[in-house]
């Protein structure tokens, strides 16, 4: 069974890339060059595996 502590870092890090994620795509929608929108597709992608893969663990701890 998963520690409180370490649940409870694997939320704050799911919270925190939420919020990248968020941002990104934000900032996604201010960009005009295709180079950037790219950039900012591989940073939202590389956030959404980041992302996919602590919840895939935080739902192994928990049994979800």
């Amino acid at each position: 069974m998963a520690t409180d502590g370490s649940l409870t870092e694997i939320e704050q890090r799911i919270a925190v890339i939420r919020e990248n994620i968020r941002e990104l795509t934000e900032q996604a929608t201010a960009y005009s060059g295709a180079a950037d929108e790219e950039r900012v597709t591989d940073r939202i992608n590389a956030q959404q595996d980041e992302l996919d893969a602590l919840i895939r663990k935080r739902d192994e701890l928990t049994g979800g």
